[in-house]
């Protein structure tokens, strides 16, 4: 059977080509695609809920042509939640697809919506990020091995100031390194810091990382995107699939799966199909839960029109006190 119709939370939803393979190299397929959604909806839609999401679907498949969805469709369901959010670049409002419910991911996820991408901040304040955001890019033949070591040293820069941070791998390439903030803060704020820290690690280790976009020198580096922290960009959402030759998905882990991939120089120890996330949410719970409720403050960087350069030297004064530190590391 290929077609099939079934109640979640009082709706009826049609599924449809269940047996259509989306990942071919997998042999996965869409039925595929929902279970997992299926079972992992535990933990992803508390990251989802009350967000802006923006689609990307496959609707031929990871090796078809995909698109990207903002708008909710003309045909979707009325039980749908929607939220319009007005778009400067368009002028107009678009109606994103808030996925706050069960029912409301499955049907998504029939529809070929692979990648789901949402908001930094909650549709309801939408100028006030939730999170602060850095997605660390490897330029061939630089990999997640050297994404690790990167994310280490902005680890430490976090625990000088007191926050805390969290891992996950963007289910591509790279790794994504995240910190909680759910206190009142601006884009502008987050912006100026991200880019600060960036600007630092370059000056630091510039063999090694980029703060700007350089397809000519991303050779063998990290690009230290901090630019994701703006309210026209959005981020693969925790718990994600990703469109990869096979079913990956964006999974958070632990600080000690960091520094061993680093230690053990293996790339494929950081790869997480969709079976080994739903099998380690199982086991550890969800590891991305304090983004949701852990309450921190960026420090305080008020100063006329600061420069890259001053951010860079406020960031590099607080590292030197942090390389003094002898403090015991957060486990």
């Amino acid at each position: 059977m290929t077609d099939s119709a079934i109640e979640i939370q009082g709706h009826l939803l049609k599924l449809s080509n269940l047996e259509k393979v989306l990942y071919p190299a997998a042999g996965f397929t869409k039925k595929d695609v929902i279970d997992y959604y299926v079972r992992i909806a535990p933990a992803i839609i508390p990251h989802l809920a009350g967000r802006a999401l923006t689609r990307k679907r496959y609707p031929d498949g990871v090796e078809g042509e995909p698109f990207f969805e903002k708008n909710a469709p003309m045909h979707k369901p009325d039980w749908v939640k929607t939220a319009a959010i007005w778009s400067g670049r368009n002028r107009r409002n678009v109606n994103y697809i808030l996925a706050d419910d069960l029912a409301t991911l499955v049907w998504l996820a029939n529809l070929a919506a692979l990648e789901l991408h949402p908001s930094l901040a909650l549709a309801v304040d939408v100028e006030c990020p939730r999170e602060m955001v850095f997605d660390l890019d490897p330029g061939p033949p630089a990999n997640i091995v050297q994404c690790c070591q990167v994310g280490l040293w902005l680890r430490d820069i976090f625990e000088h100031f007191g926050l805390q941070s969290f891992p996950k791998t963007s289910g591509s390439k790279g790794l994504q390194i995240y910190v909680p903030l759910n206190t009142p803060v601006t884009y502008d704020a987050t912006k100026l810091f991200s880019h600060a820290l960036a600007q630092l690690l370059e000056h630091d280790h510039p063999e090694l990382v980029l703060s700007e976009m350089s397809r000519q020198a991303r050779t063998g580096k990290v690009f230290v995107d901090w630019s994701q922290n703006d309210e026209h960009k959005t981020t693969i959402a925790v718990y994600s699939l990703r469109a990869r030759e096979r079913p990956t998905v964006s999974t958070p882990v632990k600080w000690e799966e960091v520094e061993r991939c680093f230690k053990k120089k293996d790339a494929g120890f950081l790869v997480f199909e969709a079976g080994q996330t739903v099998a380690r949410f199982e086991k550890m719970g969800d590891l991305f839960e304090p983004m949701l409720e852990l309450k921190q403050q960026l420090p305080d960087l008020r100063r006329p029109a600061v420069s890259p350069a001053a951010g860079l030297e406020i960031a590099a004064q607080a590292e030197g006190t942090q390389r003094r530190s002898k403090r015991p590391r957060r486990k």
